[in-house]
C-alpha cells in the first residue's frame, strides 16, 4: 500500500511541474543551447583541418600535390641577392680574381692569365672546391639563358640576362645541363665545372663573369648583395667600351671575342716602378737615338782640322 502512495505521489509531483509556465520554455532554451554549442565545436574542428596544406608529394583528392608547375614562370624577385654560382659556398676557393687597375701589385698578380706566352687581364674569377673536385655550378640569380655556345679559349659557357641588363656568365663548364630561352630560378642547376684553356692553372672551376651592359664588374663587390646595387657601378659606358677597344687578339689565330673578353697587360711580376723605369728606359733609348747626331759635328770637326794640318 505504501509503495502504491508512494509512486502516487511522484507522478502528481511530475504532473504538477509539467504543469508549470516556465517547463517547456526553460526546456527549450537548454536543448537549444545544446545544439548551439555542438554546431560551433564542429565548425571549429573543420576550420583546423582546412588550415593544414598537404606536403609537397602527398595526395590530396585523389591528386597528386605539387608546389611545382613546369608551365610556370619564375618572375624576379626585386630584393633579390647575387649569390655565388656553387651551392656548398664553403668549400669554394677563388683561383683567379677579377683585375682592378685600383688593387694592389699583389692583386693584380692574382688576376692575371697567362697564354701563348703572353699576359692577359681577368675580367672575372675562377671558383674552384678546395679538394679539387668536380661541383655543380647555379644560376646567381633568376632570369633568362640568352647565350650557350662553345669558345676555344673559355670552353662552354652560359650567359643569363637578368633585369636592366644585368647579364652573369658561366665558363669554362664541363657539361651544359639548359638551352636558350630557358627560365631559371636563383640556385637552379646549370651545368657543371670544367676545364679551359684560359684557366688552366684552376684546374676543375668555373669562370664567373658579372656585366652592367658591356661593363665587367667585379663578382665579390656585389656577392650577397641587392642586384639593384650593380646599376650603381662608378664606371661609365665610355670608360667600359674603352676597355673593350684595348683588348687584344690572342695570338695563333683566336677569334676576336676572346680578345675583348681579355685585355693584354705587362708581366705580371713587374711593379708600378718598374713600369715607370720602363718609361725612362724608353727616353734613355730615344737620347741614345740622338746621340749620334750630336757627334757628327764633332767627327767633321776632326776631319777640317786634319786637312788644315795637312795643308
Amino acid at each position: 500500500m505504501r509503495e502504491e502512495e508512494n509512486k502516487n505521489v511522484s507522478k502528481n509531483n511530475w504532473k504538477r511541474v509539467f504543469r508549470k509556465k516556465w517547463f517547456f520554455p526553460s526546456v527549450y532554451l537548454v536543448a537549444a543551447a545544446l545544439i548551439l554549442t555542438g554546431v560551433l565545436v564542429f565548425q571549429s574542428m573543420n576550420t583546423g583541418v582546412d588550415n593544414v596544406q598537404p606536403e609537397e608529394g602527398q595526395q590530396e583528392g585523389g591528386i597528386e600535390y605539387s608546389y611545382e608547375d613546369d608551365n610556370s614562370v619564375p618572375v624576379m624577385d626585386l630584393k633579390e641577392n647575387l649569390n655565388m654560382p656553387v651551392l656548398n659556398q664553403d668549400q669554394a676557393v677563388i683561383k683567379t680574381k677579377f683585375y682592378d687597375h685600383d688593387s694592389s701589385s699583389e692583386e693584380k698578380e692574382q688576376a692575371i692569365i697567362q697564354f701563348n706566352n703572353k699576359f692577359y687581364q681577368s675580367n672575372g674569377i675562377d671558383i674552384a672546391r678546395e679538394d679539387g673536385e668536380s661541383f655543380d655550378v647555379v644560376a646567381s640569380a633568376t632570369g633568362t639563358v640568352t647565350e650557350v655556345k662553345e669558345d676555344a679559349l673559355y670552353g662552354k659557357y652560359i650567359e643569363i640576362t637578368h633585369e636592366d641588363d644585368i647579364k652573369t656568365r658561366y665558363m669554362s663548364l664541363g657539361d651544359v645541363l639548359v638551352e636558350v630561352g630557358a627560365k631559371v630560378n636563383q640556385d637552379d642547376v646549370i651545368g657543371t665545372s670544367g676545364r679551359s684553356l684560359a684557366g688552366q692553372a684552376s684546374g676543375l672551376h668555373v669562370h664567373f663573369e658579372v656585366r652592367n651592359g658591356a661593363q665587367a664588374l667585379n663578382p665579390e663587390d656585389y656577392f650577397f648583395q641587392p642586384l639593384s646595387k650593380l646599376k650603381d657601378s662608378d664606371k661609365t659606358d665610355a670608360d667600359a667600351e674603352a676597355d673593350q677597344e684595348e683588348g687584344s687578339e690572342v695570338e695563333g689565330g683566336e677569334s676576336q671575342e676572346q680578345g675583348e673578353d681579355l685585355e693584354q697587360v705587362e708581366d705580371p711580376g713587374q711593379t708600378e716602378d718598374g713600369s715607370e723605369g720602363q718609361e725612362d728606359g724608353e727616353s734613355t733609348d730615344t737620347e741614345e737615338d740622338k746621340q749620334p747626331e750630336t757627334e757628327q759635328p764633332n767627327q767633321d770637326d776632326e776631319e777640317s782640322s786634319i786637312s788644315m794640318t795637312n795643308a
